[in-house]
């Protein structure tokens, strides 16, 4: 007999697990930005979706290919006459002009069929499969496109929470030293030995820091769930990014005409160009296709039977059966089929438009990204000797400062110099990272 006590104690385990589960999902995963990118590719809700258009793709090769399968269907049809079935050429009737009529057979009739094609010559059947096949190729191409697409917008996810995190770093240190400017200008002041607009000028630079750090708090928070929407991640997710900005090194330039070479090899969303252009052809002769004839084999066997009064297991049940060619000539569709042909036309014709504007949009593109590169890395270089000196002149008048030979409005100035030189510092980092992301899906590479 299980005792209270058991009781108690079981139900206390099952509220403790419970809420140990809870908590367990209210805990951040600790992300870097490989695994960022890793989960993006399995998790990704657009990817899934890409995902399932490679499926109905090849769902549509085997319809394209049951064009030149058998078919088989088996039917069957039931049948009650209110009065008896009506033969005509025999029989019994008293107008000579009239054709003679009999009534025989029973009130229920029943049949079943089993009918079999066999397609020996379809002309759509070719085209069709080639149009499927190249439909999940392109299905393919778009999903490594998009997957690349993605995995770009990760990263300049992932890389821009690490600035905001800078960022408010710098805003706390810069806050830190204007709260210790503050304190020191009223004790100046107490002291008689500094003037009150020192006081309201360090009080006035400490408030306008508080609405930035408020700003960028938020801003991490919209950043957190772009970056767990974008992996595919439940939005109530917290994460924590365990990687740290670091300075990039300067990569090599390529050359424009070689990126260019390479990024129309690569570039899936060119491939998938180059593969609407061959299906519109294989549209076209899907559409000549069918104003040819068509040649099966046909087959049929069927069983009938008649009874009265449902007595059909003790009527006869005779047997039919046949074999045969059909040829079906299509003569006019309603100019349909004219029709299809010249949409199938145009729509080549629109895709080798597509596909050759893409290739000069890409001129223009791969021009933008060298140029961008090369002037995000020469920003980067040159705001780091700026952080430097900036750095320095504040070390220096912070000294001059505590000795009383320069004023509290040098300092001020300082300070905001030395935030100011920080903070783009830490942009041109991002846009120089951006501009290496953007190189690389311009490659086609992730």
């Amino acid at each position: 007999m299980i005792s209270k006590r058991s009781i108690a104690y079981s139900s206390i385990l099952a509220v403790s697990l419970l809420l140990k589960g809870f908590s367990g999902y209210g805990q951040a995963i600790e992300l870097s930005l490989q695994d960022a990118v890793s989960l993006a590719v399995k998790h990704n809700r657009a990817l899934k979706s890409s995902g399932i258009d490679i499926a109905i793709a090849q769902e549509q090769r085997r319809v394209a290919k049951s064009l030149s399968l058998p078919s088989a269907s088996l039917g069957g049809q039931y049948a009650h006459y209110f009065e008896l079935p009506v033969f005509f050429g025999f029989g019994e009737t008293t107008d000579k002009n009239k054709i003679p009529y009999g009534r025989f057979g029973g009130r229920d009739q029943v049949s079943a069929t089993l009918s079999v094609s066999q397609p020996l010559f379809n002309p759509a059947a070719k085209p069709a499969q080639r149009e499927a096949a190249l439909q999940e190729k392109a299905s393919r191409a778009s999903y490594s496109f998009k997957e690349i697409d993605i995995t770009a917008a990760v990263k300049r996810t992932y890389l821009g929470l690490l600035v905001l995190n800078e960022r408010l770093k710098l805003q706390h240190e810069s806050l830190q030293r204007n709260e210790k400017a503050l304190q020191d200008a009223r004790s100046l002041l107490a002291q008689g030995r500094a003037l009150r607009v020192d006081t309201l000028r360090a009080f006035t630079s400490v408030k306008n820091l508080e609405p930035d750090i408020l700003r960028l708090n938020k801003a991490i928070d919209v950043g957190k769930l772009q970056l767990v929407t974008l992996i595919g991640l439940d939005s109530l997710q917290t994460v924590t990014l365990t990687d740290t900005l670091a300075h990039p090194g300067q990569a090599a330039l390529p050359q424009e005409s070689s990126l260019y070479e390479e990024a129309r090899s690569n570039r899936q969303d060119l491939q998938q160009l180059r593969l609407n252009q061959q299906i519109s052809e294989e549209g076209i002769a899907l559409a000549k296709a069918r104003r040819l004839p068509v040649v099966s084999l046909v087959g049929q066997y069927q069983l009938q039977s008649q009874a009265r009064n449902f007595k059909f297991f003790d009527a006869s049940w005779p047997g039919a059966s046949f074999a045969g060619a059909q040829v079906s000539v299509p003569l006019f569709s309603g100019n349909s089929n004219l029709a299809k042909i010249k949409q199938a036309k145009l729509s080549h014709q629109q895709s080798g438009i597509d596909l050759t504007d893409a290739y000069e949009q890409l001129r223009t593109e791969v021009r933008q990204v060298i140029a961008n590169l090369q002037e995000t890395f020469e920003r980067v270089h040159t705001q780091e000797q700026v952080k430097e000196t900036a750095r320095q002149s504040y070390d220096i008048i912070q000294y001059r400062y505590q000795k009383g030979v320069a004023s509290r409005l040098e300092l001020t100035d300082a300070e905001l110099a030395l935030t100011t030189a920080q903070l783009n510092y830490l942009e041109a980092v991002y846009d120089y990272l951006a501009a290496s992301i953007e190189l690389d899906r311009t490659r086609g590479k992730q």
